[in-house]
């Protein structure tokens, strides 16, 4: 089977023949039809993210596909079943083997690659403003980065949920799209002053930040008394430092959200998170915006458009 694999710690990712995989016990294995990508994919081809296997493997963190085989005491779901999962590893691949535990069947009305593109997106802007920021109707809510892969998701779920929604992206295309995934206010972070106008609509209540850097340090100094920060990610590639007597002058609270991690520790958060979520995407409450698919052998060019951040919404990998 053809595999987007990394052989040794540090080598740039090649597409390569692997041997197809067997399922182990408790296991399912996927005919993969379409994989999500996402900027930790950047961060593990040099070994800088947080989850970053041990060489060899095979990139892809979320996949949509048809279950082909059963490992040991796995029944469900059924062989033939079009299923999407979190893989953490193996999903750009022609075929995976993945726990059957983390398998979530697809209804018809959904597609394969809108289930790829959409676990880790929508699940971190969910859990995030849902659970880690209690997000209530009538706040005010920033999102920095608000055309990106979980930016944008961040802009239609604070709607969802009864935010007034600031969106922050760099360029006006950006920022067309973010408007019309439902934000009310928009910035444009290359020509206007961050904190200065979010402070003239009043502040915000919550803060979704996946860029960190300069724009952090702005929004910081425009959340309100008992505002919420979340820190997604660092797509600016700087750490902000954070201010703890500001913090405890505004009783602000700084939340770090890693929505991998829930995995380990607290599962149940995530189901929940996604049944919910998937419900809202098969209502047609939440539609995913797919900005670019390719094959399995132009991964490297989806790759490009994430890391000099000219891809909105989602870039997705049909196999």
């Amino acid at each position: 089977m053809k595999a987007y694999h990394i052989h040794t710690a540090g080598d740039e990712p090649k597409l390569v023949d692997l041997p197809m995989p067997a399922p182990a016990a408790g296991e399912i294995r996927l005919r993969i039809t379409a994989c999500g990508l996402n900027f930790a994919d950047l961060l593990m081809i040099k070994g800088k993210y947080q989850d970053t296997p041990a060489a060899p493997f095979t990139m892809g963190m979320e996949v949509a596909g048809v279950v082909d085989a059963h490992g040991e005491g796995v029944t469900e779901p059924a062989i033939g079943t079009r299923v999407a999962l979190f893989s953490g590893q193996g999903g750009l691949a022609e075929y995976g083997c993945f726990p059957a535990n983390r398998a979530i069947p697809l209804p018809d009305n959904i597609s394969d690659v809108d289930a790829a593109g959409f676990q880790i997106a929508y699940g971190t802007s969910h859990l995030a403003l849902d659970y880690k920021a209690r997000l209530q109707p009538g706040e005010t809510l920033l999102v920095l980065g608000a055309a990106g892969g979980v930016g944008l998701t961040a802009v239609e779920i604070g709607k969802a949920m009864g935010a007034r929604v600031i969106a922050c992206a760099r360029g006006a295309d950006k920022l067309e799209i973010a408007k019309a995934y439902g934000a009310d206010h928009l910035i444009d972070a290359k020509t206007e002053d961050i904190r200065e106008v979010v402070k003239s609509l009043g502040g915000a209540d919550v803060v979704y930040d996946p860029v960190g850097g300069e724009q952090f340090t702005a929004a910081f100094r425009a959340t309100n008394p008992d505002g919420r920060l979340l820190a997604i990610g660092f797509a600016s590639g700087e750490v902000p430092p954070i201010p703890a007597n500001h913090m405890l002058v505004k009783n602000l609270t700084v939340i770090g959200m890693y929505w991998g991690g829930y995995l380990k520790f607290k599962p149940k958060a995530l189901t929940d998170s996604m049944a919910t979520l998937f419900g809202w995407l098969s209502e047609g409450r939440i539609k995913p915006h797919v900005s670019e698919t390719y094959p399995l052998d132009r991964v490297a060019e989806g790759l490009t458009l994430l890391r000099e951040r000219k891809s909105t919404g989602k870039v997705v990998i049909t196999i």
